[in-house]
């Protein structure tokens, strides 16, 4: 007992240290052993090898190789000729051992046909190229996985992954990087081997993976064309680039909200905002940054993805998030040109820089009324003004201020209702008293629009914080005075200072200024008093004699009523 167990530990010794041991009659000689050798052939299990046969002498009579196809056989089953039976226990993967087989073990004296002679002793050159037992199972090597993992791979997800596929013996027979694409796949719905379907469940993304199936859990006895041969164990090289299932939705995260929100966004608003595009993986894929221009559309309208136009729907301007979208609420199975690729998850980190309505009008706040305010601006006024302009997340665009850029104040002026202004600030200016300060907010259609204006984006929503300096009210379109109060009832009279019936240019003026300084009436603000004088001068000397007469005088609200009621 003592001397047989003995026996036993020298010849598994014997196998691991590289010794040609003598198995019964079998004399093996093992002349190339693998440095590594996970597991070696025990009796009960397939293997599949390679040899070539040979007498003593050295005449081949058979051979795999010529063949063309390894053999495959069972050890401990007598399937195999006995010698070979022996002498095939304890080899390894890509080991090759020749292995001496006497007669008895061989064909015997009966020898087998016209091909081995009775009583030949036959040397077989082996080698092994694979091994499996029927009681194998999927075995799964991680080998290298992500810091976080929020989820990972179960049954009926959709997995993307890259894959080297090899034998056992190290031969490659397939590879999704030489393809350049992934292999996209079901799991758990038959679309895979069965043991590929087993051994990538409870990956992350991210995650690599090493794979071994067995034949009877990959392509079995009839292997798969030219490249993986009958009864074939399969090793896999997996790296998961990609994960979801039919049934999800988008994902929201990372969110970073602003402590004011006046209003969250709807579907039907415009929106412009920043965005980096990867996969799961972390590979950007696109980013709006480095063209450096926000991406601008409506949303909830069908105009962007379905997964990004529900995920920029509840947000608030100056809001980040992390919007993730499963393929089919983003480019789905044919992706989209050569950066998207089918049944890819999309990841979108999000800036949201303003957003509006069509609808929406200017929104005035006050921030300052003074005590006293005796008059407002309104359309025809000349007011000054200062401003400060910026778009909603803050960055300044304008400043009429003195500044640290600046050292002078650039104080405006306009005439409300003249157009010399964009719409949305000819409105936000009206209203204000001399000292009064606001703050407006212009959408873009009463702004600068789609195109934008130098140094303002297309689009924009724009912040004005304004302050009324001075205000000298105006008076109607294509007048150039007005009365304050009554015109006197004898108009000529009272213009015709000296009495002579005719009043000259020098004395049209006098009367004129006359009537501002007490407040009767109103010159147009903005434009030089002589020139606006000499326009109503010439208007009136209708004969161009240099002097008015009464016949002349007219005011221009009677010119327009003779003007209608000859148009009539």
């Amino acid at each position: 007992m003592f001397a047989s167990s003995l026996l036993l530990l020298l010849l598994k010794a014997c196998t691991y240290i590289g010794c040609n041991p003598t198995i019964g009659d079998v004399v093996v000689d093992r002349y190339s052993i693998p440095i590594l050798c996970p597991r070696e052939v025990k009796s009960g299990d397939y293997v599949r090898y390679h040899y070539n046969v040979t007498f003593q002498d050295g005449k081949t009579f058979d051979s795999s190789y010529e063949r063309g196809a390894a053999s495959v056989g069972q050890t401990g089953q007598g399937r195999l000729i006995a010698g070979i039976d022996k002498g095939i226990l304890g080899m390894c993967v890509n080991e090759k051992r020749k292995v001496t087989v006497p007669p008895h073990l061989a064909y015997g004296s009966l020898g087998a046909g016209d091909v081995v002679p009775p009583d030949s002793t036959l040397v077989f050159d082996l080698m092994l190229l694979d091994m499996w037992n029927k009681a194998d199972l999927v075995v799964t090597e991680t080998v290298s996985s992500p810091r976080d993992c929020k989820r990972s791979v179960k049954r009926t997800d959709f997995v993307r992954y890259h894959f080297n596929g090899t034998l056992l013996d190290g031969t490659p027979f397939d590879s999704s990087y030489n393809k350049g694409q992934t292999h996209d796949s079901l799991v758990g719905e038959g679309w895979l081997i069965k043991g590929m379907d087993e051994g990538i469940l409870g990956m992350c993304v991210g995650e690599t993976r090493n794979i071994i199936i067995p034949p009877f859990l990959a392509y079995g006895e009839k292997g798969s064309g030219k490249e993986i041969p009958s009864q074939a164990t399969l090793v896999f090289n997996v790296l998961l680039a990609d994960l979801h299932n039919p049934k999800d939705d988008i994902t929201v995260e990372n969110q970073v909200v602003p402590e004011v929100c006046a209003r969250k966004s709807v579907a039907g608003d415009y929106m412009r905002y920043h965005y980096n595009g990867t996969f799961l993986n972390g590979v950007t894929f696109d980013t709006s940054y480095q063209r450096n221009n926000t991406y601008n559309t409506y949303i909830g309208m069908g105009y962007v993805i379905s997964g990004m136009d529900k995920g920029l729907q509840g947000v608030c301007i100056g809001e980040r998030r992390r919007v993730t979208l499963p393929p089919h609420m983003a480019y789905g199975e044919q992706g989209a040109g050569k950066d998207i690729p089918g049944s890819a998850v999309l990841v979108f980190d999000i800036h949201v820089i303003d957003f509006h309505n069509p609808k929406d009008s200017v929104e005035v706040h006050v921030t300052h009324k003074p005590e006293v305010c005796n008059l407002t601006s309104d359309v025809d006024d000349l007011i000054h003004y200062h401003y400060n302009c910026s778009l909603l997340d803050g960055t300044r665009l304008f400043s009429s201020w003195k500044t640290m850029q600046s050292d002078y104040d650039n104080l405006q002026d306009t005439v409300l209702g003249a157009d010399k202004v964009i719409d949305g600030l000819d409105e936000g200016l009206r209203g204000m008293c001399v000292g009064e300060r606001r703050t407006v907010i212009i959408p873009p259609h009463l702004g600068h629009g789609e195109k934008g204006a130098t140094g303002v984006p297309g689009s924009a929503v724009l912040h004005f914080e304004l302050e009324l300096m001075d205000l000298q009210k105006g008076v109607p379109e294509g007048y150039l005075f007005v009365w304050v109060e009554d015109a006197p009832l004898e108009l000529f009279q009272a213009m015709d200072i000296n009495q002579n019936g005719e009043v000259p240019i020098e004395e049209f003026g006098e009367f004129i200024m006359l009537q501002v300084a007490e407040g009767k009436g109103r010159m147009k603000p903005g434009v030089d008093p002589e020139e606006i004088i000499a326009d109503m001068f010439r208007n009136q000397d209708r004969n161009k004699d240099g002097v008015i007469v009464a016949e002349e005088l007219k005011l221009k609200v009677e010119e327009d009523k003779e003007r209608m009621h000859e148009e009539l």
